[in-house]
């Protein structure tokens, strides 16, 4: 099956780059290329790609907005962002606006090709640095966050294991043999205990701290 691939940046030279590497993969075809969000919100809506590679910071429409539209246009695109900017001012809002995944311009290009996949596998993918900095936020709050996790029944690892690999909860739901309103109890006891703010903090965490 071949992959295909809307490429999202506004500096050409980068764009030619990325195009060559992501084209050396048999499976992977680069099938258009955009200079701004709003020009990559259209041809998501008209290719409807496999993946999208969105950069961020970019003219007419940034990287997250775009992201949030074609979101709301296709609630299923799977988006991986590719940037330069590892603090959580951007890193968060774009998670939170649909990304599956983070990824740093300085990765190693294989970390690129192997992000796409596992993006496509239905995991999520960030960036070392992104996960350690954003960690290091929720780390400066009074509890231990190290040990919070070990309130959590086996249950609640279970569903923070699907929130991690970015189910849904009514994906969670079936994955576990379980309601949907079983999955939002769950899920509002692991935000709790976790001391943590929305879903995307809980799977930072669950990744920072290996749980299973």
């Amino acid at each position: 099956m071949t992959i295909k691939i809307v490429l999202v940046d506004d500096h050409h030279v980068v764009r030619r780059g990325l195009v060559l590497l992501l084209n050396s993969q048999e499976d992977f075809e680069v099938v258009a290329e955009a200079t701004n969000g709003a020009e990559a919100v259209q041809q998501a809506k008209e290719l409807s790609p496999d993946i999208v590679l969105m950069d961020l910071v970019m003219p007419v429409l940034n990287g997250i907005e775009a992201t949030k539209q074609i979101i709301e246009n296709n609630p299923k695109q799977k988006i991986l962002i590719l940037t330069s900017f590892s603090d959580q001012d951007y890193a968060i809002p774009a998670l939170e606006a649909g990304a599956n995944g983070y990824l740093l311009k300085e990765s190693n290009p294989d970390d690129v090709i192997i992000g796409i996949r596992k993006i496509m596998n239905g995991e999520k993918t960030i960036h070392s640095k992104v996960t350690d900095e954003l960690l290091s936020a929720l780390h400066t709050q009074k509890n231990n966050v190290s040990q919070l996790h070990h309130s959590l029944t086996k249950r609640e690892k279970e569903v923070l294991k699907e929130i991690t690999n970015g189910k849904s909860n009514k994906e969670i739901a079936s994955s576990l043999f379980i309601t949907e309103k079983t999955v939002k109890t769950h899920v509002s006891n692991i935000l709790a205990k976790l001391n943590v703010q929305d879903r995307t903090q809980a799977a930072l965490y669950a990744i920072r701290e290996k749980i299973d």
